[in-house]
């Protein structure tokens, strides 16, 4: 008889990993046990690495990183019902409270109470084996690989500021940032219908993966003046929809002078300054909506069919991938390289 042996790596201090052995998990009621097989690098999960925090939610001791994950059931808890030993699963990684007000009206995500992966005091799933709750595990098809299950997570998060924006057929979209999240909202606001995406940045190998993904154009911020290109492409009305993924206090703010009148700004990145100048008379002469993003919602298996139906391919995201036992080196080459990794992703054991 095999006996498993489940490995972790721990983030034991600002840039450092430590691979550990640790115990096999044990499946609770209505949870199954899902063998790792890949696992995507989040840009918090760099950020928590690089700065031991994330605003209020600090890393006290070791801790793993990890939250965009897929795998296969390999153990069944008791009241387990839907899935069978041997399915591959995509994992929502939060799990909410299910009773208060947000969670009965469907949104979830709001839900105060969340255990969110790898967002302290909760351990993420850089590790070959976990246990979690069935109703949280969605089941790929046999055409929808473990790596883009894996890659499911970031894509809610672009389907939702699609879904936030309103994007519909023929929508005029502006994307500022072409990082992980910027890249799957432009394959969001594809699927949706829109058929005019711009999209800004100042690195050149993120323009070029978006032009690859169906940009209609892009602008590099660093060589063209973003509201002036905006503003002729569009004889000076703006576009229908701007959504915000950088992060960037810059950006936040040039959103107010690239919408349109009666349009809709969607702010999706998390700046490092909480308070920002805001135009805020440009919107209130616009009469344009402002509407913002936190993680997703009731959108796994959307993600999942788009990608089985082959009208979203998110593998096209993809720059590197490292093994298991090179977590260390993934997250160095990570943080040396933000011009160079689009998306990383650790094939695990």
């Amino acid at each position: 008889m095999k006996i498993m042996k489940n490995r972790a790596f721990y983030m034991t201090g600002v840039k450092k990993l430590e691979m550990n052995e640790i115990g096999m998990p044990v499946a609770k009621e209505g949870e199954i046990i899902v063998k790792l097989e890949y696992v995507g690098i989040c840009g918090s999960d760099v950020h928590y690495l690089e700065h031991g925090r994330i605003g209020n939610f600090v890393v006290e001791g070791d801790f793993i990183l990890g939250h965009e994950c897929a795998g296969a059931v390999v153990g069944l808890g008791p009241g387990v019902k839907k899935l069978k030993v041997g399915d591959r699963v995509a994992l929502e990684p939060g799990v909410t409270c299910g009773q208060c007000e947000f969670c009965k009206s469907g949104k979830y995500n709001l839900c105060p109470d969340v255990k969110f992966l790898a967002t302290p005091p909760y351990h993420g799933c850089l590790m070959d084996y976990i246990a979690f709750p069935e109703n949280m595990a969605f089941k790929l098809p046999d055409n929808v690989s473990s790596e883009e299950g894996a890659l499911v997570e970031p894509l809610a998060v672009g389907l939702h500021a699609a879904a936030q924006g309103g994007i519909k057929l023929g929508d005029r979209v502006v994307i500022l940032g072409a990082g992980c999240i910027g890249l799957v909202t432009l394959l969001a606001c594809k699927a949706y219908g829109a058929t005019d995406i711009v999209v800004v940045d100042i690195i050149e190998k993120r323009l070029e993966a978006a032009k690859k993904l169906g940009a209609t154009r892009v602008i590099n911020a660093k060589q063209e003046n973003v509201r002036d290109v905006i503003s002729l492409l569009t004889d000076g009305r703006g576009m229908d929809k701007v959504i915000e993924t950088a992060g960037s206090e810059h950006t936040v703010k040039q959103t107010p002078y690239l919408v349109k009148r009666g349009g809709t700004i969607v702010l999706v990145g998390l700046a490092a300054k909480d308070i920002i100048d805001f135009d805020f008379m440009q919107i209130m002469f616009k009469e344009a909506d402002i509407q913002s993003v936190f993680r997703y919602r009731n959108l796994y298996p959307a993600a999942i069919g788009a990608i089985a139906d082959g009208k979203i391919d998110v593998k096209g995201i993809v720059t590197h991938e490292f093994s298991f036992e090179d977590t260390q080196k993934a997250f160095d080459f990570v943080i040396d390289n933000k011009e160079e990794v689009v998306k990383a992703v650790i094939r695990m054991g």
